[in-house]
């Protein structure tokens, strides 16, 4: 009944001055029997044979609308197959030739983009990878002598590297083919990402608060250590003071900070590309790719990555490998 309604609705729209023009007849029709006083009988008569072959010639017009219709959506459906039937007329044919046109341009169009698409991965991630060589060299030659100085361009450097491995995970955020699910122990990856931070927990004088738990876990080793490295670099990043807190319950790895927390407002959008929210707009450091980089490596490791929050107090990270179960090679 809604279609019918629809149906009806948009004919009445197409052919709107049609029928204005018919109504606009019609009140001339009225008037001009009014003023020159002709019979009401004839009037009236004239009226019910202009409506009774009106209706049938609506009905047969809306009919054959409706008949179009349905064989254009029957049209998209083979388009949308590439399975055209055969034209059965010359306007089909005609129609045919179009589509067939168009198909032919997106493919192209399609062909170009992907080629520009590889060429701008392929330009960016040897850019990243090279860039990386003078970033270790810089670092080996801030290993020579332990000034302040030293230690803070080490920090900064170590946040450019980090920055560098965001890129190039941007990169490949929807490539699946190096994906390896095996059983792996939860401790190594969480002690190797934490040894990884170790000189950022000194620089900022925050104490890690982490209970080992001797847990097996169906995942993706490199995804995974990038995922809970993200999560650290952020709790490090917004806790001036205190303790950051890593623990395991039920399968379930817990990244806790007394940083400064995530406004209420800001909770649902968080993980969304782009978003900085309260903190971002304070701090005026976040890009909004961080956290939007996890949860797209949480959907593809098939891990569940939620947070709670309060402002002032502290935000908590919860990474969920209990969500699927993923069998290992």
């Amino acid at each position: 009944m809604v279609i019918i309604m629809k149906t009806i609705k948009s004919y009445l729209w197409q052919y709107k001055f049609v029928i204005a023009t018919f109504l606009l007849f019609a009140i001339i029709f009225f008037i001009v029997a009014y003023l020159y006083r002709f019979s009401v009988e004839a009037v009236l008569y004239a009226t019910l044979l202009c409506a009774v072959l009106g209706t049938v010639f609506v009905g047969i017009h809306f009919s054959h609308y409706c008949k179009k219709h349905d064989e254009r959506l029957r049209l998209l459906e083979y388009a949308k197959t590439l399975q055209l039937p055969p034209p059965q007329n010359l306007t089909e044919a005609d129609l045919f030739a179009v589509i067939e046109a168009l198909r032919e341009q997106c493919k192209l169009d399609f062909e170009r983009k992907q080629r520009e698409k590889t060429e701008y991965l392929d330009y960016y991630t040897m850019w990243m990878h090279q860039i990386k060589t003078p970033i270790a060299a810089m670092g080996l030659m801030l290993q020579g002598e332990d000034t302040k100085e030293n230690r803070a361009l080490s920090s900064e450097l170590f946040r450019i590297e980090q920055y560098v491995d965001m890129a190039l995970w941007y990169l490949r955020t929807d490539d699946l083919s190096d994906l390896v699910f095996k059983s792996y122990d939860l401790n190594k990856i969480v002690k190797d990402a934490v040894k990884k931070f170790a000189p950022l927990f000194i620089a900022k004088k925050i104490k890690l608060d982490y209970i080992p738990a001797s847990v097996a876990v169906i995942t993706d080793q490199k995804q995974l250590s990038f995922l809970i490295e993200q999560l650290l670099a952020n709790a490090i990043k917004y806790t001036e003071k205190g303790t950051i807190t890593i623990k395991v319950e039920d399968k379930i790895l817990i990244i806790a900070d007394t940083g400064i927390g995530i406004a209420k407002e800001d909770l649902p959008r968080i993980f969304e590309k782009g978003y900085t929210g309260y903190n971002g707009r304070l701090e005026r450091k976040s890009t909004g790719i961080g956290l939007y980089l996890c949860r797209r490596v949480a959907e593809k490791l098939s891990h569940k990555l939620s947070v709670t929050s309060e402002l002032g107090k502290g935000s908590t990270f919860f990474i969920d490998l209990n969500t699927y179960r993923l069998q290992a090679e």
